[in-house]
């Protein structure tokens, strides 16, 4: 096990994680980070419990979002359908 120090916001925090996932540890408390601004606006100061609450709220949002996005997969389903449509009318038009 390893010890990592995260910084969000204006508080430390260290944590355990297992060896090997220190980068993937700090890169998402750097995307909490990010938002601590933010979210500290949007809690009015009050606290760090508060601010976190919020910085949990505009990730899940985000996450909503991304799942709501169609996948390139879907994508290339639609455009192949697409295509076989096109193919048909120009068939069509040219008889």
């Amino acid at each position: 096990m390893a010890d990592v120090t995260l910084t969000i916001g204006d508080h430390r925090h260290t944590v355990a994680c297992r060896d090997g996932e220190e980068d993937q540890l700090l890169r998402v408390s750097a995307m909490l980070d990010a938002r601590w601004p933010a979210a500290s606006r949007a809690a009015g100061g009050l606290n760090a419990e508060r601010t976190m609450l919020f910085i949990a709220l505009m990730l899940a949002d985000s996450l909503d979002e991304a799942e709501r996005r169609p996948t390139e997969s879907a994508n290339a389903a639609l455009l192949e359908k697409l295509a076989d449509r096109l193919e048909g009318l120009a068939s069509t038009l040219e008889n």
